[in-house]
């Protein structure tokens, strides 16, 4: 019993041939297990890292484009060899009166009114002067009276010269008849003078056109007391003659455009807003020479032909004159400007980055600015450039626009 339990027991004790493979395949299949779950493991880790860093990647794109701005641009339009400035005109007649009395009375009748036309010596009106009609008789029996006294005169001389070559009279008495004679001739001439003068007062009571017109005021009417300034009375104003055949524009001239209007231009032209779409020619006359020192303008004259009358005094009108400019110079867009405290700027885009450029500015046109200084033609100018924008800036064209021609 013993041998029989000892060599169980030293079965028991020693390897199991049959058993030691199976372990071996066990403990390596349990290796390739841990390794296969170690490589999806890693490759998860891997695939998690490299899509994080290419999100990150990304978005660190789009946050720096969506950093940079974006730009509409506009290039610059070079200026014409002549622009055209528009100014405010005042439309007045070529000749303008009024038609004053020139004696005191009373008015008889008025043969025109206003918006008749009227030619030069037709009768406008007939006043009665009855203390001038009264003036004239007296003054011509005064004359008759100096003419008599006159011939009585004369015969005294001649009468005195005859008797003092036969000695009956002295040379005393001949020359008191000569001095008699000589005054009485000058009171004829003073009597004479008189008449001519109230009889060139009773010719105004008739009151004639001076020129070719157009009636544009009737100041009295009938029976109305007519005053020629004789007295401390004012003079009445009876009629305004305007003459409108061809008439005068007046227009105040900026100083910056003064030495550019010259006298003898024809490219001028007169629109009036109650003929729209039409022109009226014009010629530029004459200026002041001289420039205002209120206004600091230069007043100038301008002649319009009107023969048929189809422009009234009076009217408001814009002139337009071509200019001629000196210089080659650009023309931009006023919202493209950068007012600083430096100088009058303006961004240039070149290679997608923006440089800020200071401009020399010319005339103001309104919606655009001349540049005389500071701007090439190809440049691109940024359109309404934000209070950020900086020189070395980054942005991206997304309009670019035509010469001139902003959206």
């Amino acid at each position: 019993m013993a041998k029989i339990e000892t060599a169980e027991q030293d079965r028991g004790a020693g390897p199991d041939p049959a058993v030691a493979p199976l372990q071996g395949t066990r403990s390596w299949k349990r290796w390739v297990v841990t390794l296969i779950v170690a490589a999806i493991f890693a490759g998860l880790l891997v695939s998690g890292i490299h899509s994080r860093m290419k999100s990150s990647t990304e978005l660190r794109s789009s946050t720096d484009q969506m950093a940079v701005p974006f730009v509409s641009v506009v290039l610059p339009k070079r200026s014409a060899p002549a622009q055209e400035i528009i100014l405010p005109g005042n439309v007045q007649p070529y000749i303008s009166s009024p038609i004053y009395a020139r004696t005191d009375g009373y008015l008889k009748k008025w043969y025109f009114d206003i918006g008749a036309r009227v030619k030069a010596g037709d009768l406008l009106a007939e006043i009665q002067t009855p203390e001038v009609d009264q003036q004239l008789v007296q003054a011509r029996a005064t004359l008759a009276t100096a003419q008599a006294n006159l011939e009585l005169s004369q015969i005294t001389m001649n009468r005195y010269q005859g008797l003092l070559n036969k000695h009956a009279v002295s040379q005393q008495d001949v020359d008191n008849a000569v001095g008699s004679y000589n005054a009485n001739k000058a009171i004829v001439e003073a009597d004479q003078a008189s008449v001519q003068r109230y009889e060139t007062l009773v010719s105004f009571e008739k009151v004639y056109a001076p020129f070719d017109g157009i009636i544009t005021a009737r100041n009295t009417d009938i029976g109305d007391l007519i005053n020629s300034g004789s007295s401390t009375a004012p003079m009445t104003d009876m009629f305004h003659i305007s003459q409108s055949g061809m008439l005068r524009v007046y227009v105040n001239v900026p100083e910056e455009y003064s030495q550019a209007v010259k006298p003898g231009q024809t490219n001028v032209d007169i629109v009036l807003a109650e003929f729209p779409g039409r022109r009226f020619p014009g010629k530029l006359v004459r200026t002041a020479d001289a420039i205002s020192g209120v206004t600091r303008t230069l007043l100038t004259e301008i002649d319009v032909a009107n023969p048929t009358n189809t422009l009234l005094s009076g009217s408001y009108a814009e002139v337009h004159v071509k200019v001629p400019s000196e210089n080659s110079t650009f023309l931009i867009p006023v919202n493209t400007l950068i007012f600083r405290s430096e100088n009058l700027q303006v961004g240039v885009v070149k290679d997608g980055k923006v440089t800020i450029t200071d401009v020399t500015p010319g005339h103001d046109l309104g919606e655009e600015i001349e540049i005389v200084a500071g701007l090439k033609a190809d440049d691109n100018v940024v359109v309404n450039p934000p209070d950020s924008l900086v020189t070395g800036q980054a942005v991206k064209i997304v309009d670019a626009t035509l010469p001139g021609d902003v959206k």
